[in-house]
């Protein structure tokens, strides 16, 4: 695996309390990647870790293949969750202000956010200043100005507070133009419906530890449960379920069918395969209905943190 960012026995402690312990994380390049975990799990600790703010107690952070170096700054982009910009100041010129602290020069500066801020329609806010402005407006300029570098490696903790749908969608889709043009991204945010939407890969940290890491696809095939959502059009549907509960686990079905039916959720036993179920079902009525449960993000979450618990 082609890893961009590599977290190696990372181990951070404030006095008595340790936030991270001997946590380790692979970040492939050209990825959306989902840091998650309940409040004080120690996300917000990494993520400060990575971005130089604080240093580990032990263990190394590797960027691109480097030990992660004061210079480095440059390759990072990071939107946090508590926004930074100063109020007082006019938008365009705290905009060119923290883009020249990023290693831009003026001119480049100036070229880049004429392109951002006709993208997002905002080039009337260049001489407001940042209190006259909504959370939302707010927003959108310290997004432009996060990714204004181009760095190699972006981090946003909870990018769509302040956001309505449509401008969260607005962001949602520019974070993954810019997956797709070659940037890394680390994702933090407890909206798990986001997680399903954006990422690639997660990894769960709950009370210092990391509880799971992998492929969002791959971690939902470990927590499947072969759980089958099954409407069917049948003349007998006290038989069906009589002769269903022989073979397999049934719960009542809570879904909509388009006519009625029989509705069950079905759970897969030891030696049945879901040709098995689909096989009876066909030979009973007309199938309406077949589709497997899978977990989602948040029910991931939530199993694997009381898990652990």
């Amino acid at each position: 695996m082609n890893n961009l960012l590599q977290i190696n026995n990372v181990v951070k402690r404030y006095g008595d309390y340790t936030a991270l312990n001997n946590v380790s994380l692979e970040i492939p390049k050209g990825s959306v990647y989902g840091l998650l975990g309940p409040n004080g799990a120690g996300k917000t600790s990494l993520i400060r870790i990575i971005n130089q703010i604080t240093m580990p107690d032990s263990g190394e952070v590797i960027l691109d293949g480097e030990k992660l170096a004061p210079n480095h700054v440059e390759h990072i982009g990071y939107l946090p969750e508590e926004r930074g910009l100063y109020k007082s100041m006019k938008v365009g010129e705290q905009a060119l202000y923290l883009a020249q602290l990023k290693g831009l020069s003026k001119s480049e500066a100036k070229k880049r956010l004429k392109y951002w801020f006709d993208k997002f329609d905002i080039g009337a806010w260049w001489g407001k200043k940042i209190e006259e402005l909504s959370k939302g407006m707010a927003q959108k300029v310290q997004f432009i100005v996060t990714v204004l570098h181009q760095p190699k490696l972006l981090i946003f903790d909870e990018p769509f507070s302040g956001f309505d749908p449509i401008n969260a969608q607005l962001i949602a889709k520019e974070i993954l133009q810019l997956r797709d043009e070659g940037a890394t991204i680390i994702f933090s945010t407890h909206r798990m419906e986001s997680v399903e939407e954006m990422c690639d890969y997660i990894a769960l940290i709950n009370k210092s530890n990391k509880i799971l890491e992998g492929k969002l696809d791959d971690v939902k095939k470990e927590f499947r449960t072969n759980t089958f959502q099954v409407g069917l059009n049948t003349a007998n549907p006290t038989e069906v379920e009589a002769k269903l509960r022989e073979n397999f686990t049934i719960f009542p079905g809570d879904f909509r069918l388009l006519n009625d039916g029989l509705k069950l959720n079905v759970k897969l036993t030891e030696g049945n395969s879901a040709n098995d179920l689909l096989s009876y079902l066909t030979s009973q009525g007309q199938v309406q209905h077949f589709v497997e449960l899978i977990p989602s993000a948040n029910d991931i979450f939530i199993e694997a943190v009381n898990k652990n618990s």
